[in-house]
């Protein structure tokens, strides 16, 4: 006798359809402005990169070369496109499944969900420990200025 192992399966009711729809037009919404604003961040930073180097009277300020300006704005903007991106096919799979109702569709969409969670979780890590070393760095130079304050 063969024991078959029953497959359990969830099922979704149409207030859930209506509320994961609702959802889904939250989230391209806000893909729809992050795209926008990763764009607004490109123009910036090429209007920035090329106004530094146009307008350059003297030695650079700010340390860092004028095209380099340009450049750190496209890694940040390609680091946040990816969110959005993940968002906005999270939207368009799950505007499929709630039309169609579609297990497939379902199943991309929540694939996106889930990468856009990790994305963001692995960045929030890189991010806590950019500022970790950050204090610590800052604790450590504070230690050589202990008697900066007390010569007269």
């Amino acid at each position: 006798m063969e024991n078959i192992p029953e497959t359990r399966k969830i099922e979704i009711e149409q207030e859930t359809i209506n509320d994961l729809n609702t959802t889904r037009k939250w989230t391209m919404f806000l893909a729809i402005l992050g795209f926008i604003l990763i764009g607004i961040m490109v123009i910036g930073g090429l209007v920035a990169g090329l106004f530094l180097s146009v307008f350059k009277t003297q030695t650079s300020a700010i340390g860092i070369t004028e095209s380099l300006v340009f450049v750190v704005f496209i890694v940040i903007a390609v680091i946040g496109f990816f969110p959005y991106f993940f968002l906005f096919r999270f939207s368009k799979h799950t505007s499929s499944a709630v039309k169609t109702l579609d297990k497939q569709e379902l199943h991309k969409a929540f694939k996106n969900l889930k990468a856009y969670y990790v994305y963001i979780g692995i960045l929030v890590i890189i991010l806590i420990s950019i500022y970790l070393i950050a204090f610590i760095a800052a604790g450590a130079s504070l230690a050589f200025l202990k008697d900066f304050g007390t010569r007269m």
